[in-house]
């Protein structure tokens, strides 16, 4: 019977800036009781490395562009806020009264660039995405293995709205010693035929399924760790996140904005 195993480290403590992230999980989860094991997949909110890396703005220190107040004109929201966007974004794809949609500086497609206040202590603080997921994710995975001499993999998530469909999803936007595709192209189905086009997204699925553990609110549960997997996920040393991002000509949902 396939099956695999997810942890939610409970009591994680609150995050400073200069902390140490693996550092951190490698104790919680010896509080936990949970032993890190060769071939663990470990899930980790991005908002935890934003807090590590310092990368947490107070809004009243924003100076807004003359760009920023036209586009706030056109949206809404704060000049300040939208100065915040645009420092974090290669273009803008749609900005309205309904959202602010941009490329980001790392090529990920998403609303307000990811900039959030949900679980950020402070009025008028913002968080902004770690400035290289990968590169949080193999920083994360390199202490881990020097605390505990296992190799593992770590997925940065973050949640976001889906073309078409109702409701937020957790994605991968980071990966670190874990292939990001499940690729059956070539194979063949039950019933002989060739696979064309399935080539999965796993590190996506298995971000999602993290958010199952750790919610949106005050569970405190923002790092989850997998067991079992290694019959379902492919291990590698070069990876990145950015495998994942689609180019405009590949996208089938920018003409439609």
């Amino acid at each position: 019977m396939k099956q695999f195993t997810v942890v939610a480290l409970e009591n994680f403590p609150l995050v400073e800036s200069g902390d140490d992230v693996a550092e951190m999980i490698v104790e919680t989860a010896n509080k936990n009781g949970l032993i890190i094991e060769d071939g663990d997949v470990v899930v980790v909110a991005q908002k935890i490395f934003s807090k590590a890396e310092g990368r947490v703005v107070q809004l009243r220190d924003v100076v807004p562009s003359k760009e920023a107040v036209e586009v706030a004109k056109l949206t809404g929201k704060s000049p300040k806020f939208v100065e915040l966007v645009l420092k974090e974004s290669n273009k803008i794809l749609k900005a309205s009264r309904e959202v602010l949609l941009v490329e980001d500086k790392r090529g990920l497609v998403c609303i307000n660039a990811g900039i959030d206040k949900s679980n950020v202590k402070g009025r008028g603080n913002f968080a902004l995405l770690p400035e290289n997921p990968d590169e949080s994710a193999r920083k994360c995975r390199a202490g881990i293995k020097k605390l505990t001499g296992k190799d593992v993999a770590v997925i940065v998530c973050d949640t976001y709205s889906r073309p078409f469909r109702r409701g937020q999803v957790n994605f991968a936007i980071g990966v670190a010693g874990i292939k990001n595709f499940r690729d059956y192209r070539g194979k063949k189905d039950f019933f002989g035929q060739i696979l064309k086009v399935k080539n999965v997204a796993v590190v996506d699925e298995i971000a999602a399924a993290a958010e199952l553990l750790m919610g949106q609110a005050k569970e405190a549960t923002p790092v989850v760790i997998f067991k079992g997997l290694s019959s379902v996920v492919e291990f590698c040393e070069k990876c990145s996140a950015s495998e994942l991002y689609i180019s405009s000509d590949e996208d089938l949902f920018r003409s439609a904005l």
